[in-house]
């Protein structure tokens, strides 16, 4: 392969990764989403205990969610009639978990 074509290749990764990094800073923008994830990193939670902790209404709830599982983000699982939500991709953990160290200290010595 010559280096021309290496280069390129190089460039097309590198496009698609910022993509992928700039398309979760643009789900990160939005606070309720945000705040749902914030939640997840600390554990697995139901839509009822999101609602609670988040002090919001279940429609506002699941449609984040909704969009959240659309972008890989989160993912669900059912126990009888209520599902549980948690992180599904280590790369967006890994981001929750440093936001959540900066921005939410006292939380993150509390859970430790």
């Amino acid at each position: 392969m010559s280096e021309e074509t290496n280069n390129a290749h190089l460039i097309e990764d590198l496009r698609a990764q910022a993509d992928n990094a700039a398309a979760l800073m643009k789900t990160l923008s939005n606070t309720a989403r945000l705040m749902i994830l914030c939640q997840l990193v600390e554990g697995e939670r139901s839509v009822a205990e999101l609602e609670k902790n988040l002090d919001t209404k279940q429609p506002n709830v699941s449609q984040q969610l909704a969009r959240l599982r659309m972008e890989g983000h989160v993912q669900a699982r059912r126990d009888g009639r209520t599902i549980f939500y948690s992180l599904a991709d280590e790369r967006v953990a890994s981001v929750i978990h440093n936001l959540h160290a900066t921005f939410c200290p006292s939380r993150v010595s509390q859970s430790n």
